[in-house]
């Protein structure tokens, strides 16, 4: 074998292993996760820093139900009126109204710069930034179903705060 074929397949094993262990990183399949992107379905939990992928959103909200007990805090959309892909986020439990953020996450990049509605589910109020770690000026609280999250950060949120 010449050197440079072997090069070319350790470099191919080398992507299958790192696909198969990242975090986050899902594999499209028949009837399973697919790749993230605005058009997909996602489901983050924050007890496992873990996101999966699906067709439509009720095999993400299907499949993201366990044992664990998890509590859905609020469902993120690509388009106004609850349209387009969604990323709904799962917690531990109940957000607080304690007057702090409970739970933040920054956004995959496929969803970075990409919501458009929001609905807060288990006692969550939604708060959206323009920047990673709930960085820059902020926008809501969103306490209800939005189904158009206004000018500020439409299409602009890159990370997410639950309180």
């Amino acid at each position: 074998m010449r050197p440079r074929q072997v090069g070319r397949r350790a470099v191919l094993v080398i992507v299958a292993v790192l696909a198969a262990v990242v975090p986050g990183a899902a594999v499209a399949q028949a009837g399973g996760p697919v790749a993230p992107k605005p058009d997909s379905h996602c489901s983050y939990h924050f007890s496992t820093g873990e996101t999966l992928c699906f067709a439509t959103l009720a095999e993400a909200t299907a499949q993201s139900r366990d044992a664990r007990g998890d509590v859905i805090q609020a469902t993120l959309f690509a388009d106004p009126n609850y349209g387009g892909g969604s990323f709904t986020v799962y917690g531990s439990g109940m957000c607080e109204k304690d007057g702090v953020v409970n739970f933040q996450i920054n956004l995959p990049d496929d969803w970075k710069n990409v919501v458009s509605s929001v609905q807060p589910w288990g006692g969550c109020w939604i708060w959206l930034y323009p920047e990673p770690d709930l960085g820059g000026e902020r926008d809501g609280p969103f306490k209800e179903n939005t189904p158009d999250v206004g000018s500020m950060l439409n299409d602009r949120t890159q990370s997410v705060g639950l309180s």
